[in-house]
């Protein structure tokens, strides 16, 4: 028996305790009453908003409407003024000490740029979340899993022994994106991850987003401004204005809607110029 095979036998037995139990609600996100607020501004007001298990939820909105804001409050780097929200089955306001730390185990998070570690390799910075929730795992099984998982995000193996400063923009998306996988989590938060890609790259991590949710099972939260992503992967659509959640449906469902900036958002140029682009012959 070789050293992999050993490998492969270890990843088997460990398997029970590395996969969570699979959430089956319905709702795997749940915003209810949400008040974010700094200082005399507040930039949402009684947000709600439900994301349905394995889809891609597309969130838009203009600047300073606070998806990022959205995003971060979900995930418990943001508290919010007041409101209640659940990520499957457990409540995120409200947690205190260890109460969120398995819960934060389940999901993965590609923020803007993929925020690596600088001194870590592609394959260090995908370990380091696999350090943090599954110390106990040996070296070997940590890396080999790590190495999976920057092939499963599209870059090839050599990758994994490379520094952020020697990738690409796309890269280092993929890379983000391999370390958000790590865990194998249920619910993946994807902020703006093809924003300053070129049309190609863009294009090409969109496939891959809606591989993964597919073969994966995965929930996506998704923020972004582009057309193209939201008409080619999304399942629905979330729109955030006058600090609420104005309309959540398909594309066809929103253009119907009489809402100025939604109007200006899907009816415009580029937003006609995308559906076309998308349209079923």
């Amino acid at each position: 028996m070789t050293d992999r095979d050993d490998l492969i036998y270890e990843v088997e037995d460990d398997a029970t305790d590395f996969i969570p139990e699979l959430y089956r609600g319905e709702y795997p996100i749940v915003v209810e009453g949400l008040i974010n607020q700094f200082g005399d501004f507040r930039i949402h007001d009684d947000l709600s908003l439900k994301v349905k298990r394995g889809e891609i939820l597309g969130v838009v909105g203009g600047s300073g409407t606070g998806k990022s804001v959205l995003m971060r409050s979900i995930i418990g780097l943001q508290t919010p003024r007041e409101g209640h929200i659940e990520v499957l089955g457990r409540a995120i306001t409200g947690a205190h000490g260890s109460d969120g730390i398995d819960i934060r185990s389940r999901w993965g998070v590609l923020f803007q740029g993929g925020a690596l570690f600088s001194t870590l390799t592609v394959g260090e910075n995908v370990e380091v979340p696999l350090k943090q929730f599954y110390p106990e795992l040996a070296d070997d099984l940590r890396k080999e899993i790590a190495r999976y998982k920057v092939l499963l995000s599209g870059l090839p193996e050599e990758a994994t022994s490379k520094y952020p400063s020697e990738l690409s923009g796309g890269m280092k998306k993929r890379a983000g994106l391999a370390r958000a996988l790590a865990l194998d989590p249920q619910v993946l938060f994807l902020d703006e991850p093809t924003a300053g890609l070129d049309p190609v790259g863009a294009a090409k991590f969109d496939r891959l987003t809606r591989e993964l949710t597919d073969t994966m099972g995965l929930t996506v939260f998704l923020i972004t401004h582009d057309l193209d992503t939201l008409h080619s992967i999304c399942d629905r659509v979330a729109v955030l204005a006058d600090k609420q959640v104005i309309a959540v449906g398909t594309i066809p469902e929103l253009v119907a809607q009489d809402h100025p900036w939604i109007k200006e958002y899907f009816g415009g140029p580029r937003g006609r110029a995308a559906s076309s682009a998308y349209e079923k012959p």
